[in-house]
């Protein structure tokens, strides 16, 4: 039996196929592209647009890890309908969902979460409603957005991190390799069920954040809050413009929050044992320079 990873040439699930092989597991990874090659993994072409492709391949998986692509909020939730039918046809005997930094409803958090109506929603409410055992891997934001051109670039050459929330703004950081681990870990804990938070904790603001990035440069680093527009213009060349919108508003909506920290109730250091990598720990993982 073997484990299915979504975007196994990407962000999010080329660390997961890593992690899983380095354990000596067997992986299929998911690509559109047949001709692609996954380090230690099977390459299986399948596309989120097919219910039918993605039943196959998950049929007889020990374990499927999912998360829902950057595009526009109408194909996201179309793709979450299709991975629910698939997960509901072949009854994989674990699923993992990762959303993403997307918010999700969670035990013991008040903060404002979506109608329901969301992608992120169709496919956790979907998953509970398959019988299948699954866990809901849930990040506020990822370190790695910090590697975007127009985001380290002027840290490096400016000494300013810009970024679209304010100085003050606790928020609970989490890398694409602290997914990984919690995701392996998540396979092998099929106790654990619902939602687990993924973060650092405490929380830490901007300033903190860029002092960690100074650090690691060898200079002195200033953050400096931008507009959720200003942000959107610089993203819109690297993810166009319907998905730069979207991820503005996001920026606008969290602005209104006291902060995007993990529940610690909740966390993966509570509920698997897995304690996120700090900002410094990570900049170092990565070889930062």
């Amino acid at each position: 039996m073997t484990y299915v990873i979504h975007g196994a040439t990407g962000a999010q699930g080329a660390p997961v196929v890593a992690a899983l092989t380095a354990a000596g597991k067997p992986v299929d990874g998911l690509t559109r592209n047949a001709d692609a090659v996954v380090p230690g993994a099977r390459v299986v072409a399948a596309g989120y647009s097919s219910a039918e492709e993605l039943t196959r391949a998950y049929r007889g998986a020990e374990g499927v890890f999912v998360h829902l692509p950057v595009t526009s909020e109408e194909d996201r939730r179309t793709y979450a309908r299709n991975i629910v039918a698939a997960v509901h046809a072949a009854q994989p005997a674990r699923v993992v969902f990762s959303t993403s930094g997307f918010t999700v409803d969670s035990p013991g958090d008040d903060r404002k979460r979506d109608s329901g109506e969301s992608a992120v929603s169709i496919l956790a409410n979907g998953l509970v409603d398959s019988g299948v055992s699954h866990a809901v891997i849930a990040p506020e934001l990822f370190f790695e957005n910090l590697l975007m051109p127009h985001v380290i670039g002027p840290a490096r050459e400016q000494g300013v991190l810009r970024y679209p929330l304010p100085a003050g703004f606790p928020v609970s950081w989490a890398s694409h390799l602290d997914i990984a681990d919690v995701a392996v870990a998540l396979f092998e804990r099929t106790d654990v069920s619902g939602v687990v938070s993924v973060g650092q904790y405490p929380a830490i603001t901007g300033r903190e954040l860029a002092e960690a990035f100074g650090a690691r440069l060898g200079r002195s680093v200033a953050y400096q809050a931008i507009t959720p527009e200003e942000f959107r213009v610089s993203l819109a060349s690297l993810i166009g413009e319907g998905p730069a919108a979207d991820v503005a508003d996001s920026y606008r909506a969290m602005g209104a929050l006291p902060d995007r920290s993990i529940i610690p109730e909740r966390s993966a250091q509570k509920l698997v044992g897995v304690t996120p990598r700090t900002a410094s720990q990570w900049l170092a993982d990565i070889g930062l320079h």
